[in-house]
């Protein structure tokens, strides 16, 4: 499995090789966000999921799934427009594939995001949380097995799973923009259905500030490979624990769309300043 595992990874990063793909920073957009940012990016490439080696297909119909690459402030920038879930079917190898080839890539830092369910009363859905902190609740680790020596260590530290100097930027950046960015806490579970009333006061009880489906694989990676990354939730949803409301997903799609103009000029303005 792990052979085969390796082989995947290299042969992933030699079709980007090939075409000539060298990309300085790295995004993967989530749930309902994507288009605003891509308008942004001087396209050079469009690059279908099924058409890479190895590379899992996306099965969520609000993601894109396509990698875009492209010149935004001057940097390459490599975008995954659409991730892949645990949820879908897929091994947390799958899963996580893309952002080890990001790596080999040569990628120097990776921004990710999510629409996420808001479980902190004092917040509104619509609003962006910086993440700082995570609780990792999903079923099993992309770290799981044989340990890959030449991507990082067998026991990765995780006391800071989130770049300080990325998300200080950002605090920065919203500052000026007068844009609300909350920081907080973000819990990762399976899914894919969304969480009982019960299930919503355990999360913000150990501490969660916020819930969802995907990202901590991929920063499990990050931080094994020594990649500097930052996360932005969308809050999609509140939580009221006494009062509960019915949530559809095509709701949870279009607060993630309202808002996404506003993570765009984040990840757009920090694109611009990190060195």
């Amino acid at each position: 499995m792990w052979k085969e595992y390796e082989q995947a990874i290299s042969e992933a990063a030699k079709f980007f090789k090939d075409r000539k793909v060298k990309p300085d920073v790295a995004v993967v957009l989530g749930t309902g966000l994507g288009s605003a940012f891509i308008d942004k990016i001087q396209i050079e490439q469009t690059i279908p999921y099924n058409q890479v080696p190895y590379f899992p297909v996306s099965t969520v119909v609000s993601h894109k799934g396509q990698w875009v690459y492209g010149t935004l402030h001057k940097k390459k920038v490599l975008v995954m427009q659409g991730r892949i879930h645990y949820y879908e079917g897929y091994s947390m190898q799958q899963v996580s594939l893309g952002i080890r080839v990001m790596k080999r890539l040569g990628v120097q830092y990776l921004l990710l995001s999510n629409a996420a369910g808001n479980l902190n009363a004092k917040w509104k859905h619509g609003e962006l949380m910086l993440l700082n902190d995570h609780i990792n609740l999903q079923p099993d680790n992309p770290l799981r097995g044989a340990n890959l020596p030449s991507d990082g260590p067998r026991f990765p530290e995780l006391s800071q799973p989130y770049s300080g100097y990325l998300n200080k930027l950002l605090r920065s950046i919203a500052a000026k923009k007068k844009l609300t960015l909350h920081q907080g806490v973000y819990a990762a579970v399976m899914g894919p259905n969304l969480e009982t009333r019960a299930e919503y006061k355990y999360l913000h009880t150990i501490g969660a500030d916020a819930v969802g489906m995907s990202t901590v694989p991929e920063v499990l990676i990050a931080n094994h490979t020594g990649l500097p990354c930052c996360a932005i939730s969308v809050l999609t949803n509140d939580a009221n624990f006494d009062r509960p409301q019915k949530v559809e997903i095509k709701e949870i799609i279009e607060v993630a769309g309202r808002a996404e103009k506003n993570l765009t000029e984040l990840y757009s303005d920090l694109i611009k300043r990190i060195k």
